[in-house]
Order: structure tokens, then sequence, then C-alpha cells
């Protein structure tokens, strides 16, 4: 069976789901100058909770894009670091930045000339 991420049970779609959510983008994005530890993400992605910043690096840990490795220390230490995998996708998350931060006042004009028309 060929990979279909339009069919609602292919495989792909959740691969998209994970790789496109806006958590997953930016610790990726956070995690492309090398590894880093949570208190570190958490304090680079701004608005992001303790919650939400676990379960996307449980996922992406999950999906083979990050390594979490626990260092035998006191008190613990843990880094969260990209794999082969998780740096295959570095040319693809800069892009989407590149094009956000390129684009935003379009954007950003577009949305108040759609607001001001409703």
């Amino acid at each position: 069976m060929l990979a279909d991420p339009f069919n609602r049970d292919c495989g792909s779609r959740k691969v998209l789901d994970r790789i496109g959510d806006r958590w997953s983008v930016l610790v990726v994005l956070s995690l492309a100058g090398g590894d880093r530890r949570y208190g570190e993400l958490a304090e680079r992605i701004d608005g992001i909770s303790q919650k939400m910043l676990t379960q996307t690096l449980r996922g992406l840990e999950r999906d083979g894009i990050v390594t979490r490795t626990v260092h035998a220390s006191v008190p613990p230490r843990v880094d969260y670091a990209l794999t082969d995998l998780g740096r295959s996708l570095l040319d693809l998350v800069a892009g989407l930045e590149a094009w956000a931060t390129t684009h935003l006042a379009e954007v950003e004009a577009a949305r108040a000339r759609y607001d001001a028309g409703r």
C-alpha cells in the first residue's frame, strides 16, 4: 500500500500531524544547534506549557526524531538531541520559519483586510 496522507487511516498522516505541529517545529528548531536540557527548551519556546513540552518531546522521541539521554548526576540531567532522522527535517522547518518571518507583514495585512470586511 502506498502512503497517502489524504487517507485518514494512513500512517503518513500521523507523521504529518507530528512534524506539522507548531510545538514540534519549535522543538526541532531549538535543537538545531545541538543538545539542550528540558529547562533550556522550556525557556527558549515562549508560551509552551510543561505538559505540552513533555508530550511533544515524548512524541518526537517515539517517532525517532529526538533522543533523550539521562545522565547519572545529582540532580539527574536529561538532554534532548535530534537524531539523524530529526536532522533531516531541519531544512524543511527552517524553511517554514524563514517563510513565516519573511511574509509576516503581508499575512498581518491580509488578516487586517479580512477582519475589516467582516
